[in-house]
């Protein structure tokens, strides 16, 4: 997605919870928590992935992606399918996205990044460019007046 940005990443803070995990410190159930809620969004919004579950290692993790902004409304903490956030992008300002892996098998879910998406991102990038090339558009428009008047004075003496 060409508009991602500000890209929150967690994968640090999934390992520390899972070297806790393996020390001791905490338990199997306290990480394997998902609620019926997350576990429905994975089984009918969610992408599973290639990556198998660190806990169970039976089955492969699936993504769900979770949309929240003003905009939205009512719409906003419900889970999207991935093909569904391009089309959401285009139509809508500016909506965050969290993506939490889930584990259908034993419940392990973990926040694995968040970003911004929407048009905003395309609008402030061309008005950036924009203010850009009128400010270069004005320069070169200087420097092309300069030279001139230089010439004529060259060719007045």
């Amino acid at each position: 997605m060409r508009t991602q940005r500000q890209v929150v990443d967690y994968s640090l803070r999934k390992r520390a919870v899972l070297r806790e995990l393996a020390t001791g410190r905490v338990g199997a159930y306290d990480v394997c928590d998902a609620s019926p809620y997350l576990r429905s969004a994975a089984r009918f919004h969610g992408e599973t992935t290639d990556e198998r579950c660190p806990i169970c290692r039976s089955e492969n993790l699936t993504h769900v992606h979770y949309i929240y902004g003003d905009e939205l409304r009512q719409s906003a903490g419900q889970a999207r399918s991935l093909s569904e956030l391009p089309v959401l992008a285009m139509t809508l300002r500016e909506f965050q996205v969290f993506v939490v892996e889930v584990c259908l098998g034993c419940g392990w879910n973990h926040l694995v990044e968040q970003f911004l998406l929407g048009r905003d991102g395309l609008v402030g990038g061309t008005e950036d460019g924009a203010g850009q090339d009128a400010v270069g558009g004005s320069a070169t428009s200087a420097s092309a007046a300069g030279p001139a008047p230089r010439r004529r004075r060259e060719a007045q003496r």
